[in-house]
C-alpha cells in the first residue's frame, strides 16, 4: 500500500513539473524580445486608420521572438527612404493571391476574398501599381515564406506593395500598436 501511495505521489509530482515547465517554455521567450518606443507617423497613407502626426507604440525587435499576422500594423524599413514605412500585414506565407479586374480598376484578392481597408472599403489599383502586382502573383502564386504583402490604408494604393511588390520579413522592423 506504502508503494502504491508513493507511485501516486511521484506521478502527481512529475506531471506538476511537467506543466511548470510547459509554462516557462510558453512565457519566456516573449521576455526582453523587443524595444518599446513611441513614434510619431509622418504621412497619410493610413489614414483613417492612423491619423497625421498621431503617436504609436513601436516594439522593435517584437518579430525576433513572435510571429507575423494578418492585419498586423508594421514598421517596414523601406530601402531609398530614411524613415520606416508604417503599413497593415494584409497576406502573410502560405496564403493564395491573385488581382481581380473590376470597372476598370483591379481588386487585390487573398484567399478568395477581396481585401479592404480599415473602413471596409475594397482597394482599387491603377495603371503602372498593377503592372508590379501583376509580375509578383505570376511568380508567386503562393505567398512565399518569410514574405508578406503590405498595404496602406487608401483604396488606391501609397507608397506600399502596389509600388515596391512583396516584402521580406528581414525588412519589418517592428510591430506598432495604436492605443
Amino acid at each position: 500500500m506504502k508503494k502504491k501511495a508513493v507511485l501516486i505521489i511521484l506521478v502527481i509530482v512529475c506531471l506538476f513539473a511537467a506543466i511548470i515547465k510547459e509554462r516557462e517554455v510558453k512565457v519566456l521567450p516573449a521576455v526582453n524580445c523587443f524595444t518599446v518606443k513611441e513614434v510619431t507617423v509622418r504621412g497619410s497613407s493610413m489614414f483613417p486608420f492612423i491619423s497625421p502626426e498621431q503617436t504609436v507604440t513601436a516594439l522593435f525587435g517584437y518579430y525576433d521572438c513572435n510571429s507575423i499576422e494578418r492585419n498586423d500594423v508594421v514598421l517596414y524599413a523601406y530601402s531609398g527612404n530614411e524613415n520606416f514605412l508604417i503599413k497593415f500585414i494584409r497576406a502573410v506565407p502560405g496564403d493564395r493571391w491573385n488581382l481581380k479586374e473590376t470597372n476598370g480598376s483591379y481588386e487585390i484578392v487573398v484567399n478568395d476574398v477581396s481585401l479592404t481597408n480599415s473602413e471596409g472599403k475594397a482597394y482599387q489599383i491603377f495603371g503602372a501599381s498593377v503592372r508590379t502586382l501583376e509580375l509578383y502573383v505570376k511568380d508567386y502564386p503562393v505567398i512565399p515564406e518569410d514574405v508578406y504583402l503590405l498595404l496602406g490604408d487608401e483604396i488606391n494604393g501609397s507608397l506600399d506593395a502596389t509600388r515596391f511588390g512583396l516584402v521580406g520579413k528581414k525588412d519589418i522592423v517592428a510591430k506598432v500598436e495604436i492605443e
